[in-house]
């Protein structure tokens, strides 16, 4: 009997803790393009040339396509945050084909 409740115990913890992580990379992947880094929290910084009259505007994050797989395929996309150095590659679904 007490093998059966640590089995469901453990199989509880399991599922809980894939669903966590799911979370996580989904919350991570959505602070990244929106051009946030999740680990030092670094944001476009934007400012006007006062001469011209030019608005400036250097992002924090810099996107890179490793590998494209067709029109109606995924794309795998390198984030690397220039203040802190940190890199994550992320699957990004549904962008079509964009000429």
């Amino acid at each position: 009997m007490y093998t059966i409740i640590a089995i469901l115990l453990f199989f509880l913890i399991a599922i809980f803790g894939t669903l966590l992580f799911y979370r996580s990379k989904k919350t991570r992947l959505a602070s990244l393009e929106s051009g946030t880094c999740p680990v030092c929290g670094a944001t476009s910084k934007s400012f006007k040339d006062e001469n011209t009259g030019t608005l400036f505007k250097v992002d924090a994050i810099e996107r890179n396509i490793l590998r494209k797989h067709g029109c109606s395929g995924t794309m795998e996309v390198e984030f690397d945050c220039k203040s802190c150095g940190n890199k994550e590659v992320h699957t990004v679904f549904g962008n079509g084909c964009r000429l």
